[in-house]
C-alpha cells in the first residue's frame, strides 16, 4: 500500500510559479510510475504530466512547456513545477502512482494510488 499526500497549492497570479510535491509512503517508490492530475469545477479530471520509474517524462500540450515533472526517490517525493501560469491552469492538482507496467501512464483509472489533492487558484 502507497500513501500519497500532495502540499504546495496555493493563491498565484497570473504568470507567476508554484510547485507541487508529492510525499509517498513505502520503500519501493523508486520503481513508481507518478502522474499528476487536475480537476477544475464543472469539468472531467484531466491528465497533466507522467514520470516513469527511469525519469522519463511526458506533458500534455496545454502544459508542455510550462509544466516540469520530476522525481527525488531518496526524499519519496515527486514534485510539480508548474511556471508561467494561466487562469484556464485552476484546479484541484492530484498525484498518482502505479507500481508495475508500462513506462509511464495518462489516463486517470491506470493508477493505484491518489492524493488528496491540492488547490491550485490562478488570479487574472
Amino acid at each position: 500500500q502507497v500513501q500519497l499526500v500532495e502540499s504546495g497549492g496555493g493563491l498565484v497570479q497570473a504568470g507567476g510559479s508554484l510547485r507541487l510535491s508529492c510525499a509517498a509512503s513505502g520503500r519501493t517508490f523508486s520503481s513508481y510510475r507518478v502522474g499528476w492530475f487536475r480537476q477544475a469545477p464543472g469539468k472531467e479530471r484531466e491528465f497533466v504530466a507522467a514520470i516513469s520509474w527511469s525519469g522519463d517524462t511526458y506533458y500534455a500540450d496545454s502544459v508542455k512547456g510550462r509544466f516540469t515533472i520530476s522525481r527525488a526517490n531518496a526524499k519519496n517525493t515527486a514534485y510539480l513545477q508548474m511556471n508561467s501560469l494561466k487562469p484556464e491552469d485552476t484546479a484541484v492538482y492530484s498525484c498518482a502512482a502505479r507500481g508495475s507496467g508500462s513506462a509511464y501512464y495518462t489516463t486517470a483509472h491506470d493508477y493505484d494510488y491518489w492524493g488528496q489533492g491540492t488547490q491550485v487558484t490562478v488570479s487574472s
